[in-house]
């Protein structure tokens, strides 16, 4: 299958994926989670799906579990939408690229602070 072909087939499973969630289940562990992207193995069969999950550790644990409860669920609302010769069997996946880019602003917000302090201090003397 080509690249474009599975591009296409995973923003079309991201979209089911993420408004089943959003709008067709009602666990609330699964409350918080955001649908970041899905990488698709070429012979379609699996999906791993990103998400990014608000809270601590242990409410991200908590609702990367009721994702994986849930991927039956969400595999036949892919079934449904998308007509494919295998649904793929998902997998979720928590995406750490906001996580990182949080803290490279705090940093940056951090240096910024430091840089304001030491300019403060050059003109009080």
């Amino acid at each position: 299958m080509s690249s474009r072909r599975l591009l296409k087939a995973a923003e079309a499973i991201r979209e089911v994926v993420a408004s089943s969630i959003l709008t067709e289940m009602r666990d609330p562990r699964v409350r918080d989670v955001t649908v970041v992207g899905v990488k698709v193995t070429p012979d379609m069969r699996e999906a791993t799906v990103l998400v990014s999950i608000m809270g601590d550790e242990t409410q991200q644990n908590l609702s990367l579990r009721g994702l994986q409860n849930a991927a039956g669920f969400l595999q036949s609302k892919i079934a449904a939408r998308i007509d494919t010769r295998y649904t793929p069997r998902l997998q979720f996946s928590i995406d750490k690229g906001v996580q990182h880019s949080l803290a490279v602003g705090e940093i940056l917000e951090k240096i910024k602070r430091e840089r304001d302090g030491v300019e403060h201090a050059d003109e009080e003397e």
